[in-house]
């Protein structure tokens, strides 16, 4: 598996009995995501995820994915947990009499967006095909090396006793605050592809 690998993240030990994959997303563009993780927690950057995919479908890897990281504010999911981060904004606004959208820090959004209402949102960036096959080839990687089961949670709301599941699953259902990954992931798509391999 080709990656961009990064040095200088720390991590709060090693696990080799990880139960899951948690997939998330960026909330930004990959650029100002990677300089706000060198400031996060006074340079400490613990809650970090293990890889992000970015837009092209380019796979980043900042840390091994034995090594635990603080992402989630519970360390039993930490300690369990490989994060995989998808290069997304999340959910949108419309700007008013504009043709674009604006992220939640306001970054300036233009092109196609999902509409959806879903936890009191209406608009999403897509994730790109890139990202999607790249993103199969790491659930594939890590399922093999870390021996997770390839059980896929095939949809994004909340989950009682998700902590218990053995998976993939995604940062959505742990909490009903949390809006990724957004509505427009397609998990039939993945898991057709997976099938077809």
């Amino acid at each position: 598996m080709e990656t961009i690998e990064y040095e200088g993240f720390n991590y709060d030990g090693v696990s080799d009995k990880k139960t899951k994959i948690v997939l998330t997303h960026t909330s930004r563009n990959l650029r100002d995501y990677l300089r706000s993780l060198k400031k996060r927690r006074y340079g400490k950057k613990f809650n970090i995820p293990h890889y992000i995919i970015d837009r092209n479908g380019i796979i980043h890897k900042l840390v091994d994915e034995e090594k635990i990281t603080k992402y989630f504010y519970d360390d039993d999911i930490n300690d369990d947990s490989v994060i995989v981060s998808l290069e997304n904004l999340g959910w949108l606004e419309k700007e008013p009499l504009k043709d674009y959208y604006l992220n939640w820090i306001g970054d300036i959004y233009r092109g196609e967006v999902f509409k959806k209402k879903w936890r009191d949102r209406h608009y999403w960036e897509p994730y790109t095909d890139e990202q999607k096959l790249s993103l199969i080839e790491v659930l594939h990687y890590l399922t093999e090396k870390m021996k997770i089961n390839f059980n896929v949670v095939e949809h994004n709301t909340l989950i009682k006793d998700i902590k218990k599941y053995e998976g993939i699953v995604t940062r959505s259902n742990f909490s009903d605050i949390f809006t990724d990954l957004n509505p427009s992931f397609d998990f039939e798509q993945i898991l057709k592809t997976i099938e077809n391999e």
